[in-house]
């Protein structure tokens, strides 16, 4: 056992992180090191339930306390030491979504996830009424859009927040948001770090015929900026996340933030210029500006770093859940022949074989969309995979076309930021299990943006890790001292990363497979429809 950390861990010289992604609810303790000493996870998959996306609240709570079981468990098995304290705790989870609660602390509604493609009508709206680009994700298109529906929890709502809101409410006791997951759920003023004040005024102008007994800043979550403290855990909330009493209450926590901000921090893209990809279930592109857009696009969100710098966003509601399905069945044909692979090795096998394929794809198409797609324009998810009699059909062109696939959407954003607002890029740093299998993706990424791609040793932990740092940033902090110059000298003074640059014959083979996955939106909108229309949707 390392003295060090383990004399760490009985001081209380750690920090841990918490996120809620969409398959997994990973935790994280890091020393002062920034390493990860100790981890824990929760596997879960999302609902679909009455039209919505959805999560129980029991699988919320379950998770939560079986990540940190686990992590717990590691520390007594590593370092023989019960884990009763640390300096400090950040939760995070997955972006925009709504969670609505009435006066007694009920949840109203069932959680519906940012997965849900049902607030087109109010997002639409609300983007012509704010002349700002309102995504159908965002909590208050989701709010806005059960207005708009008649739904009859809204006049009860006291409370209106996200994931990584209410998982920090319920441990806290504290009503708080970091400003980086608040950009998801209403537009933040640069100038004030806070709700855009014009914004909020019109929003409760357009809804004051409703009569509803609350206005808009009364039931949203308080924004905090990185660095600040945003409530202490409870003795309750120690019970909650460590059943057996022995967490101590007290500890410090800092603002919960957004999966897309921990991917910041977690791949030091926190500075203007730079940008990172997270790639998962969805995908998204985050480049920090240094200037406004000069227009509003629907494809763009606007969003911000943890401590409160503008950031446009492209985020696609789908990327790796097809390509794992397809994978999956390669997985199950393998053990019918009487092989039983490794899940690595399969993975590793079947993206390295896609760079054997013709540089487009061998004219193949495939849409991966297991959910409605924003960008593209898709209500409901029908994943689809097209082949003319010409197409070059051998399993390294159908994967790659599969891998093309899982950044289709996500290109589109991606030229509107450099093809048409000419937003320079430095470089993206990426991260994600679709980057575990070396080289692979990051050559598929880097044919797609047309940047080098850099993958950094410390990019697995993930969004979880980030939020560990996130936590100890709080604690640690020299005075006056900015995020991004923390993460420079401190974090990640000494991590280096591989970078791939991209390569020509990638970058039009991309641009080819491009010119088919645009012009064929349309048959994958005439597929759902057909489907829907004879009772198969």
């Amino acid at each position: 056992m390392d003295q060090n950390i383990g004399q760490a861990i009985l001081k209380g010289e750690t920090s841990l992180g918490i996120e809620f992604g969409s398959t997994r609810i990973k935790a994280v303790l890091i020393d002062q090191r920034f390493e990860t000493i100790a981890s824990g996870s929760f596997e879960w998959e999302n609902l679909l339930e009455g039209g919505y996306w959805t999560y129980h609240l029991t699988d919320i709570i379950k998770g939560l306390q079986e990540a940190y079981h686990e992590l717990k468990q590691v520390v007594q098995q590593k370092y023989g030491i019960t884990l009763k304290t640390v300096s400090s705790i950040g939760f995070s989870a997955m972006m925009h979504g709504y969670m609505a609660f009435d006066s007694a602390g009920g949840l109203l509604v069932p959680f519906r996830t940012w997965r849900n493609a049902t607030t087109g009508a109010a997002a639409k709206e609300l983007t012509e009424v704010f002349q700002f680009n309102i995504p159908e994700r965002w909590t208050i298109a989701h709010l806005y859009q059960a207005i708009l529906n008649g739904e009859e929890h809204v006049p009860q709502a006291e409370f209106v927040t996200t994931l990584g809101g209410y998982i920090h409410w319920l441990l806290t006791g504290s009503k708080a948001i970091g400003i980086g997951d608040a950009s998801g759920v209403f537009p933040i003023d640069e100038a004030t770090q806070d709700y855009n004040a014009a914004m909020v005024a019109q929003f409760d102008e357009l809804i004051a015929d409703k009569g509803y007994p609350w206005k808009l800043k009364d039931i949203l979550p308080k924004v905090y900026t990185a660095g600040e403290q945003a409530g202490l855990l409870t003795e309750a909330g120690a019970l909650i996340l460590d059943a057996s009493g022995e967490l101590q209450p007290g500890i410090p926590l800092c603002p919960p933030e957004g999966d897309a901000g921990t991917g910041m921090v977690a791949t030091n893209s926190v500075r203007k210029r730079t940008g990172n990809i997270s790639v998962g279930t969805s995908v998204f592109a985050m480049i920090v500006l240094e200037k406004d857009l000069t227009a509003v696009y629907p494809e763009i969100d606007m969003v911000t770093t943890p401590d409160g710098s503008p950031v446009g966003m492209v985020h696609a509601n789908n990327c790796s859940s097809d390509l794992n399905a397809w994978i999956g069945l390669f997985r199950e044909f393998s053990e019918a022949m009487g092989f039983k692979a490794d899940p690595g090795q399969l993975f590793s096998v079947l993206f390295n074989k896609a760079l054997e394929a013709d540089a487009d794809g061998g004219g193949l198409l495939s849409y991966g969309y297991f959910s409605g797609e924003n960008i593209t324009g898709i209500e409901k998810g029908r994943p689809l995979f097209v082949r003319s009699p010409e197409s070059r059909f051998n399993l390294a062109n159908f994967m790659r076309t599969h891998l093309f696939s899982a950044f289709g959407a996500l290109k589109i954003g991606m030229d509107i930021l450099t093809k048409q607002e000419q937003v320079s890029i430095d470089s993206i740093l990426a991260h994600g299990g679709l980057f575990k299998t070396p080289v692979v993706g990051q050559k598929i990424v880097a044919a797609a943006m047309n940047v080098p791609v850099s993958v950094m040793a410390t990019a697995g932990e993930g969004g979880a890790w980030g939020m560990a740092i996130l936590a100890s940033y709080m604690q640690n902090k020299a005075q006056q001292e900015r995020l991004d110059d923390f993460l420079d000298h401190k974090v990640f003074k000494d991590v280096e990363g591989q970078v791939i640059h991209p390569d020509a014959a990638d970058v039009k083979g991309f641009e080819l497979f491009m010119e088919r996955y645009t012009a064929g939106i349309a048959i994958e909108q005439a597929a759902v429809d057909h489907l829907v229309e004879n009772g198969r949707g």
